[in-house]
């Protein structure tokens, strides 16, 4: 047996070892649910600074928000429905007739989980929170023109008032968020500091919370055990989740964790290697849901300031020049929706991302770089992290490839992860490996956050003063078809410029025991357990 086989076999018998190791307690094993994951949950407070995506996860089970996103089924699985927001917190919520002002009627009777009856005031403090402290959350819901204390006021005993100086479109959807979570204030202030005033420090290891699960046990980075709360009534429906308790644990080993849920050890796996995946559906033995991730994307990223990349035509060479089918094959397994083969001159939708009009054509590639005067070529590099190797590499090597038939010289620069976030923020990187997830999967979310503005997540470091100006326009347009007529302008302008060549929406595989039912594909990409049952 080899070295590495003997670390897997051990980490795969301490894994069932720990899972099992809590059946005793769980009122019975087809009432506990057990999640492997390969990342950790380094915190309870999604807004903390440095929070893991995980901890985003285990938040939205955790804390309710006033309102959430609601859930909508296409073909065999099911995903949430941006379009769709109910109350969650609240039971009803109203919006004005100018779009200026939300209303939100508190749920009567609803309480925090020490005990505690929920207030208008426990809700003004977490929303003040969310806009005044240091944590996450000012700059998301900043996207939504939520920015100041004095826009939420306490109109009566259960409701609360969110005023705004315009209609923002996503005003409403940035309190669905894990960064807009409900706190029991009382709780929180009293752990709270001069230093520390929104108790950011102690949340981190501890929960004020009213929603859908208590926390039982949290060991940061290892496990965290979540207990029903029996008092909760803010789902759809006023309904309980099925599941009593839920077990989520971190097991590194992608392969590990492929094993667990085939043997039956555990329940759910939701970041899985593509490789592993094919293998599972060929042997049967558990149930895979393939979700296209719709508000997500990998591209390559140009950096437009640098030279030769400051000329579009370059861009659009290589854009050309890029080997599509071959890519999405081999780094991908074609476990996506592609974002490239379109043929249409001008954007047919306001959807955004969609498939734009770029394919692999090698002599369109060779005379665009001619007309850009770089007939000769030139040398480059394209740099991914190493958390992405598994794509990262065999991308690597086709681009390579394929940029060398049209006399571009590429250099490999495989970069650990926390190297490469830093160059990519510092806009330091020639050709790069970008991938994005819009938590709010609005055209102009979409471009604002990816593609215009002087803002960490604009990749390439593209500056439209016109796109911009779009942007801008979409945010407070009320209009259902101006909002569209805008959104189609902003992605013809995208097409033209390309600042990135876009690729595909990878797949969330889920993978589960073949009596799992009800898994939601959702925006955060982490499970909600609210939604599964056990047939």
């Amino acid at each position: 047996m080899s070295r590495r086989s003997a670390v897997k076999l051990l980490a795969a018998g301490a894994a069932s070892t720990a899972l099992t190791g809590f059946e005793a307690s769980a009122q019975s094993r087809g009432e506990t649910l057990r999640h492997v994951m390969g990342g950790t949950i380094n915190s309870l407070d999604a807004t903390a600074p440095g929070s893991t995506r995980e901890v985003f996860g285990i938040s939205m089970n955790v804390y309710d928000r006033l309102a959430s996103f609601g859930r909508k089924q296409v073909d065999d699985y099911w995903t949430f429905d941006f379009d769709n927001i109910r109350g969650e917190l609240a039971e009803r919520v109203e919006r004005s007739a100018d779009g200026r002002t939300l209303t939100f009627h508190l749920r009567q009777g609803a309480k925090w989980h020490d005990g505690s009856p929920v207030t208008a005031a426990d809700v003004k403090w977490s929303l003040d929170r969310a806009v005044i402290s240091k944590t996450l959350s000012p700059a998301q819901l900043a996207s939504g023109s939520l920015t100041k204390a004095d826009q939420f006021r306490i109109a009566s005993d259960n409701v609360v008032e969110v005023m705004l100086d315009k209609p923002d479109r996503l005003a409403l959807a940035n309190l669905c968020v894990p960064f807009s979570p409900m706190i029991n204030s009382t709780l929180a202030k009293k752990n709270a500091t001069e230093e520390d005033p929104w108790a950011v420090n102690w949340l981190k290891e501890n929960a004020a919370a009213g929603g859908a699960y208590t926390v039982e046990q949290h060991r940061a980075g290892q496990q965290t055990i979540l207990r029903r709360n029996e008092a909760w009534q803010n789902g759809a429906g006023g309904k309980l989740p099925f599941f009593q308790r839920v077990i989520a644990q971190t097991v590194p080993e992608a392969a590990t964790r492929a094993n667990l849920v085939e043997r039956g050890d555990a329940d759910l796996a939701i970041d899985l290697q593509a490789s592993d995946i094919s293998a599972l559906e060929q042997r049967k033995k558990v149930k895979v849901l393939a979700i296209p991730q719709t508000n997500g994307f990998t591209a390559l990223v140009f950096n437009v300031r640098q030279a030769p990349f400051n000329n579009a035509k370059v861009r659009a060479a290589i854009a050309a020049a890029i080997p599509y089918e071959n890519l999405f094959k081999a780094a991908l397994f074609e476990r996506g929706r592609v974002l490239y083969g379109a043929s249409w001159t001008e954007a047919p939708n306001g959807d955004f991302p969609q498939p734009l009009p770029e394919r692999f054509d090698l002599d369109k590639a060779k005379s665009l770089l001619a007309e850009a005067g770089m007939a000769s070529g030139f040398a480059t590099t394209f740099s991914y992290p190493a958390g992405a190797a598994a794509f990262g590499e065999p991308m690597a090597a086709l681009i390579k490839e394929s940029l060398g038939r049209i006399g571009i010289d590429v250099s490999i620069q495989k970069m650990p992860d926390a190297q490469y976030t830093t160059m990519e923020v510092e806009r330091r990187l020639a050709i790069s490996l970008g991938t994005g997830t819009a938590w709010l999967p609005a055209p102009d979310y979409f471009m604002r956050t990816y593609f215009a503005f002087e803002q960490r997540w604009n990749f390439s470091g593209m500056r439209d003063p016109e796109l911009e100006a779009l942007v801008q326009d979409a945010r407070f347009e009320t209009d259902a078809a101006k909002y569209q007529a805008t959104s189609r302008k902003m992605i013809d302008i995208v097409a033209r410029e390309m600042p990135m060549v876009m690729l595909w929406q990878p797949n969330q595989d889920a993978v589960m025991m073949p009596q799992v039912q009800g898994f939601t594909y959702a925006f955060h990409r982490q499970a909600d357990y609210r939604d599964l049952s056990r047939a």
